[in-house]
């Protein structure tokens, strides 16, 4: 893991973030919708003890980030949060590891800006630009107001369940889920499904990895990743034993499957030669 003790100030929120500071490649990862920073810790101290420079931050209204009063959260203040961060660090060429919404960020950052990233992994996120059906594209629209109708005491352990499969994952979901105010729970729902916009000739401009737990039942992501894999002439890695929130119901295995997917591209990673 990487310690946030450092603070990037925007003009409607800060940014807790934290820099290994030295290594090849850059890393930088970026949590889901509830979650924080610790979704990745796992793998970030797998990633700076083999020598990867990692950078993890709270998306705003997440953790240890804040928002100023009055603000909403909404992706395109989460997208350029990132673009900020990137500049903060000066960091020019990462790799964007993202889980869930950090995914929609990821695939909306490189699609705008190829030259700024060097590779991206997808973790249990819904594919932008994919084909959606009238169906789907109807839950998709259904699916904030329908959670605006469950009581806020109930929300946290719900989206827990739904989201992770074992207990310590669950436990774990449930507490972090809680930190956070209904009605900004809903922004940041809202603002997940609002990068959805299909467009079926599009590919990934940078390389793609992509990664999910067998037994996410989010949404249609489960389904759609094996179609998205072939549309890019990639393996969609599939963790056992785990939901949603892969990395902490499958803490080990998550971590080998990453370094698997990066180490295709970095050789190092996985062989300590370049």
């Amino acid at each position: 893991m990487v310690t946030l003790d450092r603070v990037l100030q925007r003009p409607t929120a800060s940014i807790a973030y934290g820099d290994s500071g030295q290594g090849s490649p850059t890393v930088v990862f970026i949590h889901g919708a509830g979650l924080d920073h610790t979704t990745f810790d796992d793998q970030a101290h797998a990633l700076v003890t083999v020598g990867a420079r990692v950078v993890q931050w709270d998306l705003r209204a997440h953790g240890r980030s804040t928002l100023a009063a009055g603000t909403r959260f909404t992706a395109e203040d989460a997208f350029n949060d990132l673009a900020a961060l990137l500049d903060e660090t000066r960091v020019t060429d990462p790799v964007l590891i993202g889980h869930s919404l950090g995914g929609n960020i990821a695939q909306a950052f490189v699609r705008m800006h190829p030259d700024r990233a060097s590779g991206v992994v997808i973790v249990d996120s819904a594919w932008n630009t994919g084909p959606l059906s009238a169906a789907s594209h109807f839950l998709l629209g259904l699916a904030a107001p329908a959670l605006a109708l469950i009581p806020a005491r109930s929300l946290p352990g719900l989206m827990a369940k739904a989201s992770a499969v074992t207990p310590a994952a669950i436990k774990r979901a449930t507490e972090t889920f809680t930190r956070m105010p209904k009605q900004t729970f809903l922004d940041v729902w809202r603002a997940t499904s609002s990068f959805i916009a299909p467009d079926p000739a599009y590919r990934s401009p940078v390389p793609i990895g992509l990664m999910r737990g067998r037994d996410d039942q989010t949404g249609n992501i489960s389904q759609a990743m094996g179609e998205w894999a072939a549309a890019e002439g990639v393996t969609a890695h599939v963790v056992a034993d785990a939901g949603h929130i892969v990395t902490w119901d499958a803490p080990a295995q998550s971590t080998a499957t990453l370094c698997e997917i990066l180490g295709q591209w970095h050789p190092r990673l996985v062989s300590g030669e370049e």
